[in-house]
C-alpha cells in the first residue's frame, strides 16, 4: 500500500507539472520529455545513471547482460540516425538504450517474477527512473519559478551577505587571479555532482543482489528529498544569484540588462534599503537556498563510513562544490550556510524516520527547522541591520550554522552507539471464543 499510495502521489504531481509548463512556459512537461526519449536522443548522463543505479538489485550475469543490451541498442539507434541523416543535438548522440533495458527489466519483472524478486526487482527500476524523473522534474520546476516569479530578492542576500564580508566576491576574484586549470576542474565539479552521487550511491548498494533487500538509507533518498522539498523554497524566495543580478551574466541567460549593476566580482554592492527587482522570465530562481551544496553535503556525510578513497572523494567534492558555487557567481555565502542547514535537518529526519522517532530526533529535526526558518526570516526582515553590524551577525550567522552540525555529529554518534529498536511485527488481537449454542 505504501509503495501504491506513493507511485500515485508521484503521477500525480507529473501531470501537475506537465500541466504547469505548458501552460506557463508552452513547453513540454516531464512526462511528454521522458516518453519521446524513448525513440528521439536524449542525455546519456542521466539515464546511463538510472541504469547503473537499477542493476544493483541483478546478480554480475544479469548486470553484464543488461549493459550490453542497453549498449547494443544504442548502437542501433546511431546507426539509423547515421543512415537517416537525423539531426542529432550535440551530446545527446546515444542513451536510448538504457531506457529501454529499465523498461524491459520492469516489463521482465511483471510478467516472469513472483514475490520477493518482482518486488526487489520493481525497486531497483523504480530506483533509476526515479533518477530520471528527477532531472526532467527540476527542469521544468525551475522554469515555473522564472515564469511565475517575475521579481527577485537578491539585494536582499546581498545586504546580508555582508555580515560575512562578501565571500562570492571575494572567491570569484581569487577564482580569476588562481588561471584557467583550477577553472576548469571546479566547473567539471559542479557540473558532475551528479556522478559523485551515483559512485557513493553505488558504493552503499553495492550488497543488494546479494542481501535482497536495500539498506534502510541511502543517498538517492536524501538527494531525492531534497530534489523534493527544497525547490518549494525557490518559490517562497526567489533569488538568482550575484553574477545575474550583479554581473554580466552567463551566455544565454541573464545579462546587464535585467542587472542591478555590473559589480561582481571587483566592486561589493552597497549597502542600501533593499526592495524586490524584476528579472527575466528565463533565469530560474534557484539561489536559496543552494541546494548543489546541500546535495554535495549529502554526499560528503554519506562517503564517511566508506573507503579511504570515497571518503576523500566525499571531502574534494564538497570543498570545490562551496568554491564553484561562490566563485562562479552563482550563489552568495548566506545561501550556503541555509543550504548546509536544510540537508542536515533532512539527513536527520529520514535517520529519525527508519529508527522510529525519538527524543533526540525530533529535538534535533526542531531544532534545524528552527534555525532554517529564522535565516530566511533574517535575511527577509534583517539584511539592513547584519550589513551595519557584520561583527554581531556575522558570528550569530556562522554560531548557528555551528549549533546545527554540532546536534547534528553529536546525535548521529549517540544513533551509531545504541542499535535502533527491532520492529516487531503487530501481532493479532486475541479474539474471544465463540459461544457454543
Amino acid at each position: 500500500m505504501l509503495w501504491a499510495t506513493a507511485g500515485v502521489v508521484a503521477l500525480g504531481f507529473l501531470v501537475a507539472l506537465e500541466i504547469a509548463a505548458r501552460r506557463y512556459g508552452g513547453v513540454p512537461g516531464p512526462i511528454t520529455n521522458q516518453v519521446r526519449e524513448v525513440l528521439f536522443p536524449p542525455k546519456p548522463g542521466p539515464l546511463y545513471g538510472g541504469l547503473a543505479l537499477m542493476m544493483v538489485v541483478l546478480g554480475w550475469r544479469q548486470r553484464f547482460i543488461a549493459a550490453g543490451a542497453a549498449v547494443g541498442i544504442d548502437v542501433v539507434f546511431v546507426v539509423v540516425r547515421w543512415a537517416v541523416d537525423a539531426e542529432v543535438p550535440e551530446g545527446q548522440a546515444f542513451g536510448n538504450g538504457a531506457l529501454w533495458v529499465m523498461l524491459g527489466c520492469a516489463v521482465f519483472a511483471v510478467t516472469r517474477r513472483t514475490g520477493r524478486e518482482r518486488i526487489l526487482l520493481l525497486k531497483g527500476v523504480g530506483l533509476g527512473l526515479l533518477l530520471v524523473a528527477g532531472r526532467k522534474t527540476g527542469d521544468t520546476w525551475l522554469l515555473i519559478t522564472a515564469k511565475t516569479r517575475p521579481t527577485v530578492l537578491d539585494p536582499y542576500v546581498a545586504t546580508a551577505d555582508h555580515a560575512l564580508g562578501d565571500p562570492s566576491w571575494l572567491a570569484g576574484r581569487l577564482l580569476r587571479a588562481s588561471g584557467p586549470v583550477s577553472t576548469h576542474i571546479l566547473d567539471l565539479v559542479y557540473a558532475q555532482l551528479a556522478v559523485a552521487a551515483v559512485a557513493v550511491a553505488l558504493y552503499q548498494l553495492r550488497n543488494v543482489a546479494a542481501e535482497g533487500r536495500f539498506p534502510r538509507h541511502h543517498l538517492v533518498r536524501t538527494f531525492l528529498v531534497i530534489g523534493l522539498l527544497g525547490p518549494a523554497v525557490y518559490m517562497i524566495f526567489p533569488v538568482v544569484g550575484p553574477i545575474f543580478t550583479y554581473g554580466p551574466g552567463t551566455s544565454g541567460t541573464g545579462g546587464l540588462q535585467w542587472a542591478v549593476a555590473d559589480l561582481w566580482p571587483h566592486t561589493p554592492p552597497p549597502i542600501g534599503i533593499p526592495h524586490p527587482v524584476p528579472y527575466d522570465g528565463i533565469t530560474p530562481r534557484n539561489c536559496m537556498p543552494s541546494l548543489h551544496t546541500a546535495w554535495a553535503t549529502a554526499i560528503f556525510i554519506h562517503s564517511r563510513k566508506g573507503p579511504r578513497l570515497l571518503r576523500y572523494a566525499g571531502t574534494f567534492w564538497l570543498v570545490s562544490t562551496l568554491g564553484a558555487t561562490l566563485g562562479f557567481g552563482y550563489h552568495y555565502g548566506v545561501d550556503l550556510i541555509a543550504g548546509v542547514v536544510f540537508v542536515l535537518t533532512v539527513e536527520a529526519a529520514l535517520r529519525s524516520f527508519d529508527r522510529g522517532w525519538d527524543r533526540q530526533g525530533i529535538q534535533l529535526v526542531a531544532y534545524g527547522t528552527t534555525v532554517f526558518a529564522a535565516l530566511l526570516v533574517a535575511y527577509r526582515y534583517l539584511p539592513v541591520e547584519m550589513a551595519k553590524y557584520p561583527v554581531v551577525f556575522g558570528p550569530l550567522l556562522l554560531l548557528a550554522l555551528a549549533s546545527v552540525i554540532y546536534g547534528y555529529v553529536w546525535t548521529t554518534r549517540l544513533w551509531d552507539a545504541t542499535p535502533a529498536p527491532v520492529r516487531l511485527p503487530r501481532q493479532a488481537e486475541p479474539q474471544p471464543a465463540a459461544e457454543l449454542v
